[in-house]
Order: C-alpha cells, then structure tokens, then sequence
C-alpha cells in the first residue's frame, strides 16, 4: 500500500507533552507523540491522530514511559568559562563587604581574569566543561557562554575558542558572546578611552572575523562602563551587523536599558533599577528582559526588577542562571527558576516560558527553539513529573529521564 509518509527517524510515544505551541499556557497534549526527522520536529500531537501505525512511521519507536516532555532548556546568560573560584569573597560579603567594595579594592571580575589569563586553552576547557555538564544534566540543551574574564585579545580569544569547544563537546548549541565592556583592566587603568578604543576598532573586528562572535555585550554601571562608551561598543557591533545585549541597570539606573532598546538589543539583563519608561522602549523594541535571579539572591539585593511593568508593556521575559565564578555560582537552571518564582513572583508558566520559548527570542534563535512544534529543532527534555509547575516547585530534584539536542538522545 502507498502511503506517500517519509519515514520520520524516531517517534517518541507514551508521553504527555507541554508544547507551549501558543502565546498562553502550556499547550498540554495527553497520549501525545512527537516525530523527528533529521534534526528538526516533524509532527507533535496526539498518538491518535498518527496516520499509520507506530512502526510504520519511524525506524526507531521510544516509549518515555508517561514523562513530561517539554522543550529543552536554553540558558541564555552564563559566564561559565573561567579559571579558579571566588569563594573568598563569598565570605567578605558575609562578613559585610558589598560587591562594589571588593571590586574596588582589586577583587571582583579583576580577581577571575587574573586567574583565567594564566590558564591554557585546554586547563579553561578542563576546568569549564564540567559546569556545563552540570546545566545538560539540568535539562539544557542551548546555551549562552560569555567571555569577558580575559580583558585582552589573547585571552578573550581562549575563552570564546573554550566556549565553542564545549559545544562540541556536548552535542549542544553553544551562543557565544563577547562581552567587550565587562571591566577595566589594570594595564588600561590609566589609559581607558585607548581601552574602550581598542575594544572597538581592533579586538572586536578581530574576533569577529574568526567566527567566534555570535554577539556583543557590556556591562553599563557607575563600576564598569558609562552610557556613551556602551555607546562607542554598540555601534562597532551594529557596523559589523553582530547582535547585542547588555548588562543594564543591575546596581544603579544609568539608562542601560532604553540605551539596549534603542540599539534593538536581544536582551536587557539584571534590569533591577530599570524604570517604566524604559520597560515601554524595551516592548516597542522587542527587547527580551532577562532575569538574573540567582544574582540577586547572592548579592542579597533588595530592588525587586520591574516585573509588573513587563508584565503591562507585554515584554518577554527571560530567566537564565547567570553563572559565573563571583556573584551566582549556579549550576541548575531549574532552581533559577524557583528562585524567580519565589523572589520575583513569575508564574511557573512564565519560568518556564522564560527558560524555553523567550531565552529562544533572548539568543536570536525564535522560530527555530524553545517550542514542540513542527519545524522547531527537536530539542526535547522528559522528565517524571505529574505538571510542569512541578519543574519551578521542587528545589533540585532529578534531573531528565531522557533529552535530545538536535534529534540526538543525550541522556
């Protein structure tokens, strides 16, 4: 009998599924069936509605065993690649030091690229790859790598080289950023227009032109960067037509959030002191806002991000875990999520929203991830819960039972 079917690589049955397909819910589908072929979603929906038998539709047929299957996480803000730790300043902040004080008295970032520009590439890699191990164990199949620990040409290039490799490593989408404007270095302390003008006209190109820049970002605070040296930055990028994103208005409200809107950043991180009339450029600009909960929480602040407002002027919002060696050292997405539930009040369908289809948006990667729908990279997480509120409310917890990258079964 012809049937004319194209048969799929792999069905996936004997699971529900959260698609988050629509603008609203999760898009729950009971007795559900996803097929893959290549690595893209070719169908999602009910088993029922299959037009042929289950070993008629694919070569491979797995059966998950009743699991969840929502789209896999995407972290869309890490600085995971460095040398070393900052556990020592874990303990300052303790004993009452704020992350200004040790930043200015030679700790902070400083402290990270002294111990990241004497590692090799292959001690960086060593050191790194496990971290991100970490977060696929968590359910991450995409994610965001930072540089900005080198503060020089040679190291900046390590990292970003670091970041690629993991990647590869893994069997996952790595998005690399280099953050250009993440802090001073000592070299430059006297000399800082020559920074910020080196960064622009020469590492920048540079790195660029050997494709390990994906997207630029900056860190726009009273301790880091002014407004018009974000500026000088984002206009090199835009020259150079990379995307960009920015640290705004973690610490203080310098405008870093209108200055990524009026650019058309991808994102505005942290966005703690970000006022409403720049939470409304966001929404005209399509800027994602991305919440850094665990930040927060480390650095024990008080200033709650605008959540009310983003909620009004409709803008996306991401949650990522910001890992990094000095401010969130976390290692599970998913507890960013609680933590965003609890201390930010998202919903959990905004958590996970935040952890799939926005952190998509936030990386540039909408219509391709972050959803369980035809066309969409089958990147799939199952994991044994009875909701998918139950992913925000347990605190750790087991991890996925099953997660695919590309069509690819990774665990």
């Amino acid at each position: 009998m012809k049937t004319g079917h194209h048969r799929w690589d792999r069905l996936l049955l004997d699971a529900r599924m959260a698609t988050l397909a629509g603008d609203h819910g999760y898009g729950l589908i009971e007795d559900a069936a996803i097929g893959i072929a290549g690595h893209q979603i070719v169908y999602a929906g009910r088993r029922a509605d299959l037009p042929l038998t289950p070993d008629m539709m694919a070569d491979r047929v797995e059966l998950l065993g009743g699991a969840l299957v929502t789209p896999a996480l995407i972290d869309a803000h890490t600085h995971l690649v460095f040398a070393g730790h900052r556990a020592a300043e874990f303990e300052q902040r303790l004993h009452g030091a704020s992350y200004q004080q040790i930043a200015e008295a030679g700790g902070g970032i400083l402290g990270s690229v002294r111990a990241t520009r004497a590692a090799s590439e292959d001690e960086l890699f060593a050191a790194s790859l496990p971290r991100a191990r970490a977060l696929l164990r968590d359910g991450v199949t995409t994610l965001e790598i930072k540089s900005g620990y080198g503060l020089d040409l040679d190291s900046e290039r390590r990292m970003l080289r670091v970041a690629r490799r993991i990647g590869e490593a893994l069997g996952i989408d790595v998005h690399c950023t280099y953050l250009a404007l993440h802090a001073l270095p000592p070299e430059y302390a006297e000399r800082r227009d020559a920074f910020v003008e080196t960064v622009c006209r020469v590492w920048l190109p540079q790195l660029h032109a050997e494709g390990l820049v994906d997207a630029v970002d900056g860190f726009c605070e009273g301790i880091a960067f002014t407004p018009a040296e974000v500026r000088q930055l984002f206009d090199a990028a835009r020259a150079l037509g990379v995307p960009v994103k920015l640290h705004a208005d973690q610490l203080s409200d310098l405008g870093g959030a209108a200055i990524a809107a009026e650019f058309g950043a991808l994102s505005a991180d942290h966005i703690e002191y970000t006022s409403e009339t720049a939470v409304a450029r966001m929404a005209d600009a399509g800027t994602v806002a991305m919440l850094l909960p665990a930040a927060f929480y480390c650095l024990r602040e008080t200033r709650l991000p605008p959540i009310d407002a983003l909620r009004r002027h409709r803008v996306a919002m991401a949650v990522a875990t910001d890992l990094n060696p000095g401010t969130s050292p976390l290692l599970s997405l998913r507890t960013a999520m609680n933590l965003a539930c609890t201390m930010f009040r998202l919903t959990p369908e905004e958590a996970l929203r935040g952890t799939t289809v926005n952190a998509a948006r936030a990386l540039g990667l909408d219509g391709r991830k972050g959803r369980i729908t035809p066309g969409h990279d089958a990147d799939l997480a199952a994991w044994e819960v009875g909701s998918p509120a139950e992913l925000c409310y347990w605190i750790g917890g087991p991890g996925p039972t099953a997660l695919y990258a590309g069509g690819e079964r990774l665990l």
